[in-house]
C-alpha cells in the first residue's frame, strides 16, 4: 500500500491540488494507494484523531509519497508534527518513500527536501533518489488542479513508475 501525504494543512492548497494528482494516476496504474490530507486533522497530539490516522493510513503503508510545500526553506511544521505524534517504530521503520518538492519560487523546495531525506534516514527509511521539484508551481498546475505541461506529467510518470518498482 501506498500513502500519499499531502504536507500541508493550509486550505485550498496548491499541495493537495498535486498529491490529488499523484493520487489519479497511481490508481490508473493499478497501484493500492490512499490520500492522507493534513487539512483540518488534529496530529498536533497523539490522541483519538492521531491515532485513527495512524491506523488507516500509516501502519499498513509500506511506501509513502510526501508532496511538501515549500515554507521557510524547510517544509511544514504539521508534517513533522504528525510524524513526530506517530509511533515511529510501527509507523517508518524500514519502509520506502519519495518526495516532491513544490514551491512558488525557484527551488521547489529543494532545501526540504534535503531536510526530509535527513529525517527519513534516520527513521530507518529508504528514499527514492528520484526526488522531483516543482517551482513556479502556479505555472505548472491550473486554479481546477490540473497540470498545465506535458513535460511535468511525464517526470511525475517517471517517478511514480520508479517508485512503484521500489
Amino acid at each position: 500500500m501506498i500513502t500519499i501525504i499531502s504536507g500541508t494543512n493550509r486550505q485550498g492548497s496548491m499541495t493537495l491540488k498535486l498529491a490529488t494528482i499523484y493520487y489519479n494516476l497511481l490508481t490508473v496504474k493499478g497501484a493500492d494507494v490512499q490520500l492522507l490530507t493534513l487539512e483540518n486533522k488534529q496530529v498536533w497530539e497523539r490522541g483519538a484523531e492521531m491515532l485513527a490516522i495512524e491506523k488507516q493510513y500509516l501502519l499498513d503503508a509500506d511506501k509513502f509519497i510526501f508532496i511538501m510545500p515549500e515554507y521557510n526553506a524547510s517544509f511544514p511544521g504539521i508534517l513533522k508534527v504528525m510524524m513526530d505524534n506517530s509511533d515511529i517504530k510501527k509507523c517508518w521503520w524500514n519502509k520506502k518513500a519519495a518526495l516532491v518538492g513544490l514551491s512558488d519560487g525557484r527551488a521547489g523546495n529543494l532545501r526540504g527536501l534535503e531536510h526530509m531525506t535527513s529525517i527519513l534516514h534516520y527513521m530507518k527509511m529508504n528514499v527514492l533518489y528520484n526526488k522531483l521539484i516543482l517551482s513556479r508551481i502556479k505555472e505548472e498546475i491550473n486554479p481546477d488542479g490540473q497540470l498545465m505541461k506535458t513535460a511535468t506529467e511525464a517526470l511525475i510518470n517517471e517517478q511514480i513508475d520508479e517508485f512503484i518498482k521500489y
